[in-house]
């Protein structure tokens, strides 16, 4: 296989396509956020899923598990969660079973700010999907993506 091999353009190509379509999406999302709700992409996505922890068995995430989630480093995240308990979103503690391990939980301040951003969040996501969906390159991976799920994001 060379440089020039037509797998291999094709497959930059995609990956090109794949790259500009998650731009645009966290772009308009990013901005959106940070105009109504003082909040960036990756600090929505690490509330969101923070919220979905539970008391059961497995409930509550490690930090490596949330980095996973987030698409983050681990201090990355860490750094994340910090600036977040400094604004009140979020706080952390002991594991009640294992000292050595420590949890993190969305206050309630944070959740009432998550549950005003997700209306944001959605309408900006949907708006970008759409507008992708025009451009002939996006198109396939706009349909890709919804077909994932099974059903297209509502607008809020």
């Amino acid at each position: 296989m060379t440089a020039t091999d037509p797998a291999l353009t094709a497959l930059a190509q995609g990956w090109h396509a794949l790259s500009l379509l998650h731009g645009r999406i966290e772009g308009r999302i990013e901005k959106q956020l940070q105009t109504h709700h003082d909040l960036s992409v990756r600090e929505y996505a690490l509330l969101d899923v923070l919220s979905r922890q539970h008391d059961g068995e497995g409930g509550h995430l490690q930090m490596r598990q949330v980095a996973d989630a987030v698409v983050l480093s681990q201090s990355a995240t860490t750094r994340l969660v910090t600036r977040l308990e400094d604004r009140g979103l979020l706080a952390r503690y002991l594991c009640p079973t294992d000292r050595r391990g420590i949890y993190t939980n969305v206050t309630e301040e944070g959740l009432k700010l998550l549950e005003e951003a997700r209306p944001t969040n959605n309408t900006a996501l949907r708006a970008a999907m759409d507008e992708a969906a025009l451009v002939p390159e996006l198109a396939p991976l706009v349909k890709a993506v919804e077909d994932l799920q099974g059903a297209k994001v509502p607008a809020s």
